[in-house]
């Protein structure tokens, strides 16, 4: 069963989810600083650069958004051209166009930006002009699929384009369709907007931290939601009402003396997960070291004497950090490019073990992750993809004074 554990304070929401008490994701978002993901602009194109084959787009941030020549072109590789035409064929300065946000601004870059639209659903990924039907990889039974992507076909239009998400398993026709009808509705509304307002202008939001995490990651009919703001519970009600009007478990107000995040032992494992060392039970330990093109993870020993020969006690280290590496990653929401220096292991099937364990692990993951496997020198490469900042008020902060070296600069004379 999973718990979604909401603390909201005057100016910062914070969301934690549990997992038979073990945090697996946290997030925080600010009051009016709501992400850009997802969100729909009317941008105007200030420079095209057939160099990078990209434009820079006003969607009206503080930088111009990068608008990449795939993310122009149509969004069904079959439809796209043998040959990659140039990004001046395509923009123009000047032109106007409907953008949708699909990577947050970081550092001195712009968000990234794409004519692919999507836009999610409780059951289903609307796309306007995709014109195919996909099925998430994570439904196994074929005959299920092929279902599903008969529904998918039969409910489409010509040009549009539907994924049948993960949640979408075993659900009926009408259920489908009703989401279907609603995601309809929301694009028919964003190109009203667009026809309407004048660049750069903002036409459409993502929902709240609250609302994405009820869409993606909850059941209404199993889990539970705790929130410790009455208004915010009754928001959720309603959305939860709206989304699931077959039925739902009620939202919780919790009115306890001890703050909400203390009372269900979020904060000790907040504090424990960011540390840059983490301790894994029976003494072997992680060191998490992030830098800015990718995030290092070294496996230790340290105390962990459990196996009888050094090899099956290399092997059970590996594995105990194989599956605290896959929670943490997605808790942490670290992307990008990520190398694990496990512990050498002499056999090639032990290996297979490790990986096989952490495969298991990031499955459960919403963001997609890909183990690309191990190097000559023994360490495991994976990337992860990652849209958005990070969590707002984490526990860690670094440091003005070392950059988070954790070193003392030390002058000589």
């Amino acid at each position: 069963m999973k718990q979604m554990i909401v603390h909201c304070t005057q100016h910062v929401t914070r969301m934690a989810l549990l997992e038979h008490g073990r945090l697996v994701e946290y997030a925080a978002e600010r009051d009016q600083e709501q992400g850009l993901v997802g969100s729909y602009y009317k941008g105007r194109v200030m420079n095209v650069l057939p160099g990078m084959q990209a434009a820079f787009v006003d969607i009206g941030q503080k930088k111009n958004a990068f608008l990449y020549v795939d993310d122009v072109l149509h969004p069904h590789l079959e439809k796209q051209p043998a040959v990659k035409p140039s990004i001046e064929t395509l923009l123009s300065p000047g032109q106007e166009l409907i953008v949708q946000v699909r990577k947050e601004p970081r550092g001195g870059k712009g968000a990234r930006v794409t004519t692919h639209y999507t836009l999610p659903g409780r059951w289903v990924v609307y796309m306007p002009y995709a014109e195919y039907v996909g099925v998430s990889k994570k439904i196994g039974r074929e005959s299920e699929r092929n279902r599903l992507k008969g529904i998918g076909e039969r409910l489409r239009r010509s040009e549009e384009g539907v994924i049948m998400r993960t949640v979408s398993e075993d659900e009926p026709l009408e259920a489908v369709e009703g989401d279907l009808a609603f995601l309809r509705a929301q694009w028919e509304m964003i190109l009203r907007r667009a026809a309407e307002a004048e660049a750069p202008a903002l036409l459409h939001s993502d929902l709240s931290i609250v609302q994405r995490f009820i869409r993606d990651a909850f059941n209404p009919q199993r889990d539970e939601l705790l929130i410790d703001s009455a208004a915010a519970a009754a928001q959720a009600e309603t959305f939860l009402r709206d989304m699931a009007p077959e039925g739902h478990k009620p939202v919780i107000l919790y009115q306890g003396a001890e703050p909400i995040f203390s009372a269900y032992g979020v904060n000790e494992q907040l504090q424990r997960s960011f540390n840059r060392k983490v301790t894994l039970e029976g003494g072997a330990t992680l060191i998490w070291d992030e830098t800015e093109a990718l995030t290092v993870i070294d496996v230790n020993t340290a105390q962990y004497t459990g196996g009888a020969t050094l090899e099956e006690t290399v092997t059970r280290t590996n594995l105990l950090a194989a599956e605290e590496i896959g929670r943490l990653i997605r808790l942490r929401d670290t992307g990008g490019i990520i190398i694990v220096d496990f512990i050498d292991m002499e056999q090639e099937a032990h290996r297979k073990l490790v990986t096989e364990r952490l495969s298991g692990v990031v499955s459960r993951d919403r963001t997609k992750t890909h183990i690309l496997g191990w190097t000559q020198l023994g360490l495991l490469e994976m990337t992860r993809k990652k849209a958005r900042h990070d969590s707002t008020g984490a526990v860690p902060v670094v440091c003005q004074c070392c950059g988070g070296t954790g070193k003392v600069g030390i002058l000589l004379e």
